[in-house]
């Protein structure tokens, strides 16, 4: 039996498997309990697994937890802790790198990136069909470039970071740093008449999607994450103003679509190995 999480900023989300069969889905809330103490209750329950794959909203290197700008770390070492208490298999991965395996994999293509907007901002890059890593697998932290200077602090501890824009934790960051009463959506923010601070997001989110394209140069290019699919209308907003935003010759012949997949981090948690 395989077990896949998508460890994010807000939901711990599991399904587990067996012979290609989805046997079971699991769900938790992040601020309520750890990823460590979770894998651990579901490992007592169901004692057939034999390998644990993590899609982790984070930066990672060789099983070790080394930072997590939007959720607590209850656990760092977590592959030699779970694997020595449990004799599993376990491997984790930045949530972006888990995605764009997945979408390398929907697509059929060498040369993909997958932009993410949820809690954070995120960005998985396959290249050659290898992912891009980097020396310390923190390659592609699109989010935590520098944008513009803010009274805002990103939960990496920077106060000019992309995501504190273009992300749904900055756009919550934004609205209580203005005392406004409302959901910390797109739509209810246009519902209030606050349209400077949608557009701020949708000026950052063009950056980064003209960043994206112009570095990478993609095949494909695919938007995801809980802020896209809650906001439908960014994908056409997108094709309509990018040309302004990346290098001309990086447009040419690219795909630019939301994901088609269900939940990417999840799926490309199970194609993770050594």
């Amino acid at each position: 039996m395989n077990l896949a999480i998508d460890a994010g900023g807000t939901h711990l989300r599991a399904e587990l498997w067996q012979e290609g069969m989805l046997v079971a889905q699991k769900e938790a809330k992040s601020s309520e309990i750890g990823l460590c103490a979770w894998i651990e209750k579901l490992l007592l329950e169901y004692k057939k697994v034999a390998t644990v794959g993590i899609s982790y909203a984070g930066q990672v290197e060789d099983g070790i937890i080394h930072s997590s700008p939007n959720m607590k770390v209850d656990c760092y070492n977590i592959k030699e802790v779970i694997e020595q208490k449990f004799g599993v298999k376990l491997y984790i991965q930045n949530d972006l790198n888990c995605a764009v395996l997945a979408e390398a994999k929907e697509f059929g293509v060498q040369n993909i990136c997958a932009l993410y907007v949820g809690t954070g901002l995120g960005l998985g890059v396959v290249d050659g069909g290898r992912v891009i890593r980097g020396a310390h697998n923190v390659a592609t932290e699109l989010g935590h470039i520098p944008y513009k200077k803010t009274a805002l602090t990103c939960g990496c501890g920077r106060n000019n970071c992309l995501e504190l824009f273009a992300s749904g934790s900055g756009i919550a960051k934004q609205i209580a740093s203005k005392n406004l009463i409302c959901d910390p959506t797109l739509e209810a923010l246009k519902d209030t008449g606050e349209d400077s601070i949608v557009a701020s997001f949708e000026e950052a989110f063009l950056a980064a999607v003209g960043v994206t394209l112009t570095l990478f140069n993609p095949q494909v290019l695919v938007l995801g994450g809980g802020v896209i699919e809650a906001n439908p209308y960014l994908e056409e907003f997108i094709l309509k103003n990018i040309k302004k935003y990346a290098l001309p010759n990086s447009l040419q012949n690219v795909t630019i679509c939301k994901s088609r997949l269900k939940s990417a981090p999840l799926m490309g948690a199970l194609l993770l190995k050594d």
